[in-house]
């Protein structure tokens, strides 16, 4: 992560903080979406995000804890907490590497493919809203 601290260069302008507002409205009210919807299909909002890295995670379909816990943001025995919760859900398995045993992957389960995939059809309308969510990721 970025260091916030020092000075910035200049004041945001009325258009800049208006436009961060917006931003910050839609990310709120997709969030808001998201929560309730994930909740709805029996999940957690963070079993949601921890199903999506793993499946989305670039170049294969598999993470380790130390990935996924760059990729939500959080303390690796934090995320290490959420796997296993998941784990016990049935959403996701642990597996060792090919290479190195030590190394452990998450791996969804067909239970966690099925709830991530129906829930990430219903989150894709909303993402779209955003105007980057079905952008060409090889441009």
């Amino acid at each position: 992560m970025s260091s916030h601290k020092g000075a910035f260069s200049e004041a945001p302008s009325k258009e800049d903080l208006e436009a961060m507002s917006e931003f910050r409205y839609r990310l709120r009210r997709f969030l808001r979406f998201s929560e309730e919807v994930t909740r709805a299909a029996g999940v957690t909002p963070l079993q949601y995000q921890l199903m999506l890295q793993v499946r989305g995670f670039p170049g294969r379909s598999w993470a380790t804890v130390g990935e996924l816990a760059e990729r939500l943001q959080a303390a690796p025995n934090g995320t290490a907490a959420l796997v296993s919760r998941c784990e016990s859900a049935g959403l996701v398995i642990r597996k060792p590497g090919d290479e190195d045993r030590r190394q452990v992957r998450v791996h969804l389960t067909v239970k966690g493919e099925r709830c991530l995939l129906k829930l990430a059809a219903l989150h894709k309308p909303e993402i779209a809203s955003f105007g980057w969510a079905s952008r060409n990721t090889t441009e």
